[in-house]
């Protein structure tokens, strides 16, 4: 059978360059159409299927049908390049290769150029990963006569094309792409949301064209004007012709202090405007009657400019933190218990939330002006809630106006837990009364405007147009409700779903659909009309349904390929997410798609998604969903066929249990590639082992020729153990060229490990007993462990360094990320973090974090017990926390009875470390001696010599490393620069080796 280009070699460190610059494109992607959450890039999606459809010419079973059509392909682009400087920008990277082959070309005939057609096509997929070669001419020209070749040369029925089939299809960036270069594609997916993404992508933009955009314009205008006229007089402007763009509201509680009983609005930040030049804040001014606060709105001086006295300057941290909510007139908090409970009782707050500011353009002048609340403003706000009020009591139909569906339960995800512990029961409490009147009147001009495209045009357009209408009332949701926080960077609301939860906001922005600014109609359908520009149409159209990945609608043997990216285990709870959009494209849809929208909520209890981690019975009914999905890929992809699975999960369970599915759905992983398609910037990447990269997984069916799974290949336990650390030496160091490190090169073995194990019905030990798939697992940890442990010190032979060294470095490289990766995560600060959860009894620390299952395998390992090594490392629940070396100073330099990890201060008594050291200098009697004791390890003596530089101790440095001898060790030196390499830029600890490090040479050594 022939290999697949994929299956050999692919371009990673360039397509994953273009992935993430994809990632930050914001105008004319698909993304812009609709929220869909862990979307894959399109350029990788382009990348892996070009690779995955394509045979390897290098291959001898290669048919040289295709390896003559390749040549003759690469050789006609190679010549577009020469002569287009367009072309010649796109393939700058690989101008030479282009520039020799359009001059000398090569025939597809010649086993000896067999190898240069491999590195042209790859360099060709490279190039045309690049989110501006999406479109041009040349490159689909090109790719699609590779694609049809392909399918041909493979045994396709001449005038076919090859079906890429797709069961969890979510946005819709791998069927698109599988369009793009001239396959069929089928699309199914269990939510309809993601179902309804598709139809508009895969059939309705292809079918109708620019037609489409052109009628959606129109329409769209036509609603925009009808909503001005109705509900213009809700957002006035001001005397002064001031234009209001947003309305900036808090939440409230009454104060619980003794005697208080305040008002007080929830502010997690007072700042308005925080851009350079510009800041604007809110100063809150408590009442003489002590009843509440008043506001005014303050330009901050700049730094330059004077003084932050005088009350002046805003209190970053407004009166809430972290649930808890401080009174400014008596001081007291009002704990979160009792600011949930007060909440609850007004579902959410935000029907009587308390205007705080007003934000307003100026005709022909720049930027955003502030100002306090009128009378004009209160009464334009209360006549909308009374206009709602009539609507409602006038409301006939099947559905309610405002959505009563139920919010997710408290009990389920994590990441939308919390909305109902705060009152938000319904979807239509997540908006105030003039936000839900805004939403509900468009969703009736869309369905107006609906009706009469459908009296002028085709029912087809018509129902495409009305569709792609209904996804700007979502977009105009996801900017319109009461958990959009204010932006004071960029001065505009942010939306929603700026992460994969639905977090509790205290202080929130209402945007003004009738508005030209952020959240306005006609902004959100000119993002939609570009992406129609943008994105193209020149491809076929494609199939989306709905239907469930255990259960897929094709016959056996349809597919050519099954290029799936299934859901990451606990990582997103899509069928609650997508609720927010559900209850409103079914008011506003459910006339033209009643099938896909006749529920009255999104289905749960079919998708393969894990609620709670700690969950065994989730767990298992994960696998078992997945394994069922996995066995359908293999049923519909004929016995040629290639499968493609992508993942990416941060937990070790999560890998587990998504491999434990597709080895026992009957898959052989034959590749494996970490192609980086996340944000480094993400909330949830800050400061933990997050993966950059997805692992795109290649696989076959391990298949009889009647379709059922081989179970005649038994594996030999011990040839196993032999080939896999000869599998990973030759892995990890191509993965660190490619600048793959950390995380994502730990999870980016387990595929060519899988390779070995899932060539096998079974693997068996001598004795019989059956290897299982987690003791494997156990095995490839160990292994990484120690290849990542030469690498890192450059030598194979680590042994001269003990467990504590091995495993800080091992620790620290798995938190590290390279070229590949998205630079050195740093922590957040509160202001910069939308994380507005309640107080959870966690505090950021300091010190190094990993999954505890991850930290014990990498500690097995090397040989080594995670429960042993109190002294340096903190466990609490799920997590394993190396401490930082501030941490260490108390053992390190005082009298310390048991291996405890440093006693942290109470808050307000943190010592820094001078005085820590001082402390633990007194405690032990060094001091009159001039020096610390020895520490008993190398990685001991490291850390003394960092703290020692750190506390500014240079005489007592010095007589450290000299007199005492640390610095006469080769180990030192060798461990300090390694950890030099590891500690991420920024931190202490890297000043502080840094620091040793730089003594090294004038101490002689």
């Amino acid at each position: 059978m022939p290999r697949r280009l994929i299956e050999v070699d692919l371009p990673i460190k360039e397509i994953s360059a273009h992935a993430r610059r994809e990632k930050s494109i914001r105008h004319g992607h698909i993304s812009t159409l609709h929220i869909w959450w862990a979307r894959r890039p399109l350029a990788a999606c382009r990348a892996v299927l070009c690779a995955a459809l394509w045979p390897d010419p290098a291959d001898p079973a290669c048919p040289p049908r295709f390896r003559e059509t390749a040549a003759q392909v690469m050789t006609r682009f190679a010549r577009a390049v020469r002569q287009s400087s367009k072309l010649a920008g796109l393939c700058a990277n690989h101008w030479s290769r282009w520039n020799r082959l359009g001059q000398d070309g090569f025939s597809g005939q010649e086993p000896e150029s067999w190898k240069d057609l491999r590195g042209a096509l790859l360099d060709f997929i490279a190039d045309f990963a690049n989110w501006d070669a999406s479109t041009v001419p040349e490159f689909l020209d090109a790719a699609r006569i590779l694609t049809q070749a392909a399918h041909e040369a493979l045994g396709g029925a001449p005038g076919t094309r090859p079906l890429v089939v797709d069961p969890f299809a979510g946005g819709g960036a791998i069927p698109l792409e599988a369009l793009r270069i001239g396959a069929d594609a089928f699309a199914s997916d269990l939510n309809p949301v993601a179902v309804l993404l598709n139809k508009v992508v895969l059939e309705y933009i292809p079918k109708h064209g620019k037609r489409l955009a052109e009628e959606v314009r129109r329409w769209g205008a036509w609603i925009k004007e009808r909503a001005e006229e109705e509900l213009g007089r809700f957002y006035p402007k001001d005397p002064d012709g001031a234009v209001p763009i947003a309305y900036l509201w808090a939440r409230t509680i009454r104060c619980e202090g003794p005697g208080c009983g305040a008002e007080v609005p929830l502010m997690r930040s007072l700042w308005l405007s925080k851009k350079k030049g510009r800041q604007v804040g809110l100063r809150l001014i408590p009442r003489g009657d002590g009843s509440g606060v008043d506001a005014e709105i303050v330009e901050v001086p700049t730094v330059s400019q004077g003084n932050r006295r005088g009350g002046v300057y805003p209190h970053p941290e407004g009166t809430v933190r972290r649930g808890s909510a401080t009174c400014p007139c008596c001081g007291y908090t009002t704990p979160v218990a009792s600011v949930r409970s007060q909440l609850k009782a007004r579902r959410g707050g935000a029907a009587d939330a308390r205007l705080m500011a007003v934000v307003t353009t100026r005709p022909g002048q720049p930027g955003r002006f502030y100002r306090l609340p009128t009378d004009e403003d209160f009464r334009a706000a209360q006549s909308a809630a009374e206009e709602l009020r009539r609507r409602e009591a006038a409301h006939t139909g099947p559905l309610s106006l405002v959505p009563e569906e139920p919010t997710p339960n408290p009990g389920g995800h994590r990441a939308v837990s919390s909305v109902q512990l705060y009152g938000l029961i319904t979807w239509g409490d997540l908006f105030t009364p003039r936000q839900v009147l805004a939403l509900t009147t468009l969703v009736r001009l869309v369905r107006e405007a609906g009706e009469r495209c459908r009296a002028e045009c085709d029912a087809g357009l018509a129902e495409a147009v009305t569709a792609c209408l209904g996804l700007v009332i979502d977009k105009q949701a996801d900017l319109g409700n009461s958990l959009c926080a204010w932006e004071p960077f960029a001065e505009c609301p942010r939306h929603l779903f700026g992460r994969q939860a639905i977090p509790i906001v205290w202080d929130f922005a209402e945007s003004v659909p009738v508005s030209e600014s952020s959240g306005g109609w006609a902004p959100l359908l000119d993002g939609m009309i570009r992406c129609f520009q943008s994105v193209g149409c020149d491809w076929r159209i494609g199939h989306a349904q709905p239907a469930s990945a255990t259960a897929h609608p094709l016959p056996d043997d349809a597919a050519q390929a099954f290029v799936t990216d299934p859901h990451y285990y606990d990582a997103v709870p899509y069928a609650d997410l997508s609720d927010f959009f559900y209850v409103w494209l079914r008011r506003t849809l459910n006339n033209v798609q009643p099938i896909l929208l006749g529920e009255a909520t999104t289905p749960k209890e079919d998708q393969a998604v894990v609620l709670h981690p700690g969950s065994a019975e989730e767990r298992a009914e994960f696998e078992r969903k997945m394994q069922k999905a996995m066995e359908e890929g293999r049923r519909v992809l004929a016995p040629a066929g290639v499968g493609l699975v992508v993942f990416a999960h941060k937990s070790t369970a999560g890998w587990e249990s998504m491999l434990q599915a597709m080895v026992d759905a009957g898959w052989i992983i034959t590749a494996s590639w970490p192609v980086d398609t996340e944000m480094g910037t993400r909330i949830n990447a800050m400061g933990t082992a997050s993966l950059a990269s997805s692992v795109h997984l290649v696989c076959r069916p391990r298949e009889n020729p009647d379709g059922s799974v081989r179970q005649d290949a038994i594996g030999d336990w011990r040839q196993v153990l032999r080939e896999l650390p000869q599998r990973i030496h030759a892995w990890l160091p191509r993965l660190a060229s490619e600048g793959v490190v950390g995380a994502d090169a730990v999870f980016s073995c387990l595929g060519p490990a899988l390779e070995i194990f899932s060539r096998y019905s079974r693997v068996e030990k001598a004795s019989g007993e059956v290897v299982t798939l987690r003791e494997y697992l156990e095995q490839v940890w160990a292994a990484v462990a120690r290849e990542a442990l030469a690498m890192i010190f450059d030598d194979p032979d680590t042994a001269g360094l003990e467990e504590d060294a091995r495993l800080t470095a091992m620790w620290l490289w798995t938190l590290s990320t390279g070229a590949n990766g998205n630079g050195t995560a740093k922590a957040l600060d509160d202001e910069d973090s939308e994380e507005e959860e309640e107080d959870s009894g966690t505090s950021r620390s300091a010190g190094f974090t990993l999954e505890f299952d991850a930290a014990r395998k990498i500690a097995q390992g090397l040989g080594a017990h995670l429960e042993d090594l109190g002294r340096m490392v903190e466990i609490k629940k799920d997590k394993a926390r190396l401490l930082s070396v501030g941490e260490r100073t108390r053992h390190l330099f005082g009298k310390v009875e048991g291996p405890k990890p440093a006693r942290r201060q109470p808050k307000g008594k943190q010592l820094n470390l001078f005085e820590q050291l001082q402390a633990a200098e007194k405690e032990a009697d060094w001091g009159r001696l001039g020096t610390p004791p020895v520490g008993g390890t190398v990685l001991d003596r490291v850390h003394q010599a960092m703290i020692l530089f750190g506390a500014g101790r240079t005489d007592a440095l010095k007589r450290f490393l000299v007199e005492e001898g640390a610095g006469r060790d080769t180990r030192f030196w060798k461990l300090a620069q390694a950890l030099s390499a590891l500690y991420p830029a920024g931190t202490e600890e890297k000043r502080w080796v840094d620091g040793v490090l730089a003594r090294k040479k004038g101490l002689g050594f």
